[in-house]
């Protein structure tokens, strides 16, 4: 029965990529727990996304081109208007009717990606009214970014309740719960339910000769903002207290060809050759990072859980551009269980990383942080179990 029940689950990124890795290891747990899932994608494509044998709908792909998310463009990098917000509302609507799903799980929406109520609501809309009325759940993260209009959370309560069934938060709340950053959570707390983060647990640990074996790991997620901190790590190397070790400088999909060049030039100059390796962003990310003598990335919510899973010292410098507080939330959260070190954005420079590695080899590391990180077949299972109790 469980393999004929089916999800439509919608993601849409503007940004970076971390929202499209977290809902892709989301549906390959779902797919574990039987369903069979339709990922709706909302973004542009990006590489290495692994969705299992999940269904991918493309709708027409829309991006940010600034960091408060108010200039969206689209496939051709025109801005968005009425024609195609109705192309996309059409081709959502037709999705869903294809697929008839049993669960509807919108990521993030309603505690984000406002931009998108213009076919977010006509699909709930429908949804409520048809004769198999599907469960209907939100999927968010532990931390929402702090709104600079109050009324915006009161639209939020009012969003859940009139359309969602559930909301699955993905963090832990010994860690923080969701009422933290969002003050209304005790009147849906009905609604509520704590999944664990979700971590992508493919990552294989082993010995000498491993990927990323006894490597410092230099990232700045899938995004396009994370220059300054590769620049600066290439230069932190050769004074640091790791300096004999080889590093991995992992530049993002989204990153300029030019750039990437600039930092392989930039690591050619820095070290002796193969000291520093430079390029993109690999699949395998989980692995290097069980394998790793260090990482050093910014403060995303994938690549802090993943660093949690494997239990390897992290040096963090959360991404605080525009109206960003999640990542500084959570890194100072964790900072003070003594399980990574935190190095301010503003702070950034060689000599600072050199002083946070020092820091971090001083410390117990993350294998000591005790926060769930069983989110993603947690949230399958209950996922499935709402699935379940239709009779259609």
């Amino acid at each position: 029965m469980s393999g004929n029940r089916r999800v439509l689950f919608y993601v849409q990124h503007l940004l970076g990529i971390g929202h499209q890795r977290r809902g892709a290891t989301l549906t390959r747990a779902m797919q574990d727990a039987g369903l069979r899932v339709s990922y709706i994608s909302g973004g542009h494509g990006i590489p290495n996304l692994d969705l299992g044998g999940a269904e991918l709908v493309q709708l027409p792909p829309a991006r940010a081109v600034d960091l408060y998310f108010k200039k969206l463009v689209d496939e051709n990098d025109q801005p968005i208007d009425d024609d195609w917000r109705a192309r996309r509302r059409d081709a959502l609507l037709a999705a869903w009717r294809r697929i008839n799903p049993h669960v509807i799980l919108l990521e993030l929406y309603p505690f984000g990606r406002r931009q998108m109520r213009f076919e977010l609501l006509p699909l709930l809309d429908a949804a409520l009214a048809s004769p198999w009325r599907p469960v209907i759940a939100s999927s968010v993260r532990d931390i929402l970014v702090a709104s600079p209009k109050p009324e915006r959370l009161v639209e939020m309560l009012d969003r859940v309740e009139a359309y969602f069934d559930h909301v699955l938060v993905h963090g832990d709340p010994d860690l923080i719960p969701f009422e933290t950053t969002f003050p209304h959570a005790a009147q849906i707390a009905d609604k509520l339910h704590y999944t664990g983060y979700v971590v992508d647990r493919t990552g294989v640990r082993g010995g000498p000769g491993s990927p990323g074996w006894d490597e410092v790991l230099v990232s700045a997620g899938g995004g396009a903002m994370g220059d300054a901190l590769l620049r600066s790590a290439i230069l932190a190397r050769a004074e640091s207290a790791l300096a004999e070790k080889r590093w991995r400088v992992l530049v993002g999909v989204k990153a300029p060809d030019d750039e990437f060049e600039a930092l392989t030039a930039l690591a050619a100059q820095s070290g002796e050759e193969g000291g520093i390796v430079v390029e993109r962003a690999r699949g395998d990310f989980p692995s290097l990072l069980m394998n790793c003598a260090m990482s050093i990335s910014q403060g995303g919510y994938n690549t802090m859980m993943e660093c949690m899973h494997a239990g390897c010292r992290a040096v963090v410098v959360p991404y605080a551009g525009g109206l960003e507080t999640e990542q500084t939330l959570r890194a100072e959260l964790l900072a003070k269980r003594g399980v990574i070190t935190v190095l301010e954005e503003a702070d950034l420079s060689p000599p600072a990383i050199s002083d946070a590695i020092a820091r971090s080899l001083a410390g117990p590391g993350a294998a000591s942080a005790g926060v769930r990180t069983d989110g993603a077949a947690e949230g399958a299972r209950q996922v499935a179990g709402w699935a379940a109790t239709l009779d259609w």
